[in-house]
């Protein structure tokens, strides 16, 4: 007869140490990812270089209109691109909101570890040589910088202060607690970010973008015009995490609901499915403003939640990507019409 082994079952990742962490972050990423993603000079948003190599021809049909080099086309009457050589160095500047809405989680993972671990996956992929990483880190008593270094001593340095770092303490806490003052907000971050980053290179924002979002969803969030700013000169990604609660309720009786960001309380009945309904309605259009704010400061959005697999939701994004790059023109102004 055979035995049933009734050992105990494999730790989350929430339950390990910080370095048990780092360990199997690192070894996701290197496992499952690498090996998937990762060619010489590539990235995690592959497009073209910004070295200038000269000109050729305009090929209709295959050639934007916007990398004319009209000042060949003026001398030859003939018209002209631009030609670019790929960087051969990257670097890498990474916004990670660590506010106290970060703190919220239901499934293995809670939204701060989840960024953590996107923070894990970019820092590996992009890591080579020459290639460098930055971060700035909004947390409730300011803004932490790391500068933009390489190697990999730098980024589980990086990991382990993200990690290691105290739990935001949000004015729901508490009862009558007021909202902690002088907080960075999203947007202050962007702008900060805006001002190291000279150089062209990728720039990923991780984020609820909950922040400041508004209750109209004609009015575009305080963000988006920095955000708009930095997708001019840098490649952006946007990494938004999510939670299953955030967008619908269970069926668990009477619940108190707090928003860590301000200490707001409402009691609600979970168990009327018509507050469920709208719930699940108003946390969709919410969504939904942020997806619409971040295609217009032309981001490429990635969304991550707790309850899935990050992993594989990033190899599918990356896929993505890279068809859409790859595709013609053409084939790509069709597909979006």
């Amino acid at each position: 007869m055979r035995r049933t082994s009734t050992g105990p079952a494999d730790p989350g990742l929430a339950e390990l140490a910080p370095d048990q962490r780092l360990r199997r972050l690192e070894l996701t990423v290197t496992r499952r990812l690498n090996g998937l993603l990762h060619g010489q000079y590539r990235g995690l948003l592959p497009g073209p270089g910004s070295e200038p190599a000269g000109s050729r021809e305009y090929r209709p049909g295959e050639d934007e209109v916007r990398r004319m080099d009209w000042a060949v086309t003026a001398r030859t009457a003939v018209p002209h691109v631009r030609q670019v050589d790929a960087d051969r160095e990257l670097t890498t500047w990474m916004l990670v909101d660590s506010s106290a809405s970060m703190e919220f989680g239901t499934a293995e993972l809670d939204k701060r570890e989840l960024a953590v671990a996107a923070v894990a996956a970019v820092g590996f992929l992009t890591a080579g040589v020459g290639n460098r990483l930055g971060a700035q880190v909004l947390r409730a008593d300011g803004v932490r910088r790391f500068p933009a270094r390489s190697g990999r001593t730098h980024l589980l340095g990086l990991l382990r202060a993200l990690l290691a770092a105290p739990r935001a303490t949000g004015p729901g806490d508490g009862p009558g607690r007021a909202p902690s003052v002088g907080a960075p907000e999203l947007t202050d971050g962007l702008a900060a970010l805006h001002r190291v980053a000279n150089r062209r290179g990728l720039v990923v924002v991780v984020s609820d973008f909950l922040d400041g979002l508004p209750d109209d969803p004609d009015q575009p969030p305080p963000w988006e015009r920095t955000l708009r700013r930095l997708s001019v000169r840098h490649q952006v990604l946007a990494i938004e995490v999510t939670d299953p609660r955030e967008l619908e309720l269970p069926d668990v009786g009477l619940i108190t609901l707090v928003d860590p960001e301000t200490g707001r309380r409402r009691e609600v009945c979970t168990s009327d499915r018509r507050l469920r309904e709208r719930y699940a309605a108003a946390a969709a259009a919410q969504r939904e403003q942020v997806r619409q704010a971040l295609r217009r400061s032309a981001a490429t959005h990635l969304a991550l939640r707790t309850d899935r697999d990050w992993s594989a939701d990033i190899v599918r994004h990356v896929h993505a990507q890279r068809r859409l790059a790859a595709a013609p023109v053409g084939a790509v102004r069709g597909g979006a019409a």
